[in-house]
């Protein structure tokens, strides 16, 4: 069975708490605070594994959580800190948050990706000791590690996409001129799986094929198998439309290129626009004196260079391999799709509970108060600029800003979150 789009359950570990502990020796009088701090919780991380091409792993499950992490203890121990839980995926897949459908990370020919960070370690008692507070009897508890529903989609890495109607002859071609084994018969929809085969040129060169299968007429409305497989040929930078020439099943080759075209166009713009070469495949199949005037004047008119050949005789394999060779050097790399979601938009979107609640208390100060804003302020190191930068992005995109501004909020006024205080900017 072929699995390309999956959506599953991902929660990064929960930081450790920090611990309430004090130095009990004999001949040490002031021991002090000793509370060791909690350890950071795991993360979640996605990896290439290249040698999978399909999203089956994910079949059966579904939900994928991170270790916590361990409590502190006394001594100064410090809890250890929890697993990671790594997410293997073949290469080509997209990430992708299962609400808004926005891309998180394109998983090609990338290193190890953390999607999302576990919670940081709460501080044991031994940080909040202070000349005027010497016994402070309580530690900060560790924060919660972000969660979230992702869709993985997984877009195969090929140079080339074998597109034409099914029984055309895509999948003898792709075994004649690479290494691959596909199943072949002649029947419609024998392929069932979008199969790749490796072309190598020289010792040196080498570009990837991919036989698409399923296109009909309305595929990409769902008819057939076009609607499942019709994503594999995104990043495709060149495509051979195969068609029979012959027509051996009483299809005209001409209309079968329009209809083929405008499932691509329907499907997407950029993808109709991509690059061809139409094969005119069972040459071996043609009458002696078969007119095909009118099918070369309809390739000459939109600019397609042609190749004719049959899959059955071998015939004219080595021309179709060194064209799309000469092709390929003037095309651009495989696209990478860009993310669209940064790291600060991922806490704002992850957070379980959305509830903000702003109060002003007698002193004019702004209360902020929030079950997901508790969790964010274990994750700020205060001491750090750029972590203090990310904690504002994190409040403008989650309206926080706007709520203050709302209630009243000026330059100037003092705002409290979970005993943070700072000064108002606009």
């Amino acid at each position: 069975m072929f699995v390309d789009n999956v959506t599953i359950y991902i929660k990064a570990g929960d930081g450790g708490n920090g611990a309430v502990s004090f130095r009990r020796e004999k001949y040490v009088s002031h021991g002090g605070p000793d509370g060791g701090d909690g350890g950071r919780g795991g993360n979640v991380v996605f990896r290439i594994d290249e040698g999978t091409n399909t999203l089956l792993a994910f079949r059966y499950r579904r939900k994928f959580v991170a270790e916590n992490g361990g409590n502190g203890k006394g001594a100064k121990f410090h809890g250890a800190d929890g697993a990671d839980v790594v997410i293997d995926v073949p290469p080509g897949t997209i990430i992708k948050d299962a609400d808004s459908g926005k891309i998180i990370k394109d998983m090609s020919n990338c290193e190890p990706f953390i999607c999302l960070k576990g919670g940081k370690g709460g501080w044991g008692n031994r940080h909040f000791a202070t000349p005027t507070r010497q016994v402070p009897m309580f530690a900060k508890s560790g924060g919660k590690g972000l969660e979230m529903n992702v869709t993985l989609e997984l877009k195969m890495l090929a140079d080339v996409g074998l597109v034409g109607f099914p029984n055309v002859g895509k999948s003898s071609i792709l075994s004649n001129i690479s290494g691959a084994r596909p199943k072949i018969a002649n029947y419609h929809f024998t392929t069932l799986s979008p199969n790749l085969g490796v072309v190598v040129t020289s010792p040196e060169k080498a570009f990837v094929v991919a036989d698409i299968p399923g296109l009909i007429e309305g595929a990409s409305d769902g008819a057939g198998l076009g609607s499942e497989f019709l994503r594999h040929v995104d990043r495709c930078r060149l495509l051979l439309h195969v068609v029979d020439i012959s027509g051996s099943e009483g299809r005209d080759p001409i209309e079968d290129i329009k209809q083929i075209n405008t499932e691509l166009m329907r499907y997407s713009e950029s993808l109709a626009d991509r690059p061809q070469i139409i094969i005119a495949n069972k040459t071996d199949m043609l009458e002696e004196d078969a007119d095909l005037s009118a099918f070369e004047d309809f390739i000459d008119e939109n600019g397609w260079e042609l190749i004719y050949t049959s899959a059955a005789t071998l015939d004219n394999m080595d021309g179709i391999i060194h064209a799309v060779e000469e092709r390929l050097k003037l095309l651009p790399p495989l696209e990478i799709y860009e993310s669209e979601m940064q790291e600060e938009d991922l806490v704002v979107k992850t957070g379980k509970e959305r509830h903000t609640e702003i109060t002003r208390n007698d002193a004019g100060v702004f209360i902020v108060e929030g079950e997901w804003l508790y969790n964010l302020m274990g994750q700020i190191n205060f001491e750090d600029y750029e972590s203090l930068n990310f904690m504002h992005k994190v409040l403008q995109n989650s309206g926080v800003i706007a709520m203050l501004e709302e209630k009243g909020c000026t330059d100037g006024d003092t705002v409290s979150i979970y005993d943070f205080e700072f000064e108002f900017v606009k």
